[in-house]
């Protein structure tokens, strides 16, 4: 009955050390309204392209001025509070805006209706120099990426 007793102990002890190590292996799952991205140099989120420096003085103009925030990762990120700024201290914040996995929103200048592909500043001047850098940063201030264009040094 002994030998029986130990093997029983023995292997409960074994599952559950498995069970333990099992769980501290798994990833963190976000759920919810909880979604954020990944901190610092491997952050899902990023910059993609730049449409800046737009001829004419008209809210068409103004809608054709953007740059692209994307989400390479497979998951939803909130956005909320993340910010994105120029070289000059303009900033536009995100205001709760759940950016799917595998997807894009352009920020324009302009003025005009958000949707899950386009947010608008409601700005009535450009801001996207030929020369410029654009910031993104995480909810907490971190710079997540950074893009910059146009002639440096130039003037």
């Amino acid at each position: 009955m002994s030998a029986s007793l130990a093997t029983r102990r023995t292997v409960t002890l074994i599952v559950a050390a498995g069970a333990l190590i099992g769980a501290a292996a798994l990833p963190a799952v976000a759920h919810g309204s909880d979604l954020r991205a990944p901190r610092g140099p491997h952050s899902s989120i990023v910059i993609g392209d730049v449409q800046h420096d737009s001829r004419g003085r008209d809210n068409r103009a103004l809608n054709r001025e953007w740059v692209e925030v994307k989400n390479t990762g497979r998951q939803a990120v909130n956005l909320r509070g993340f910010t994105l700024t120029d070289r000059q201290g303009n900033r536009y914040r995100f205001a709760g805006l759940r950016l799917d996995g595998r997807s894009s929103v352009k920020v324009h200048t302009g003025q005009g209706r958000d949707t899950h592909r386009d947010v608008y500043q409601d700005r009535r001047h450009q801001i996207w120099d030929e020369r410029d850098t654009a910031t993104l940063r995480d909810d907490r201030g971190r710079v997540i990426d950074t893009e910059t264009w146009g002639r440096r040094g130039s003037r």
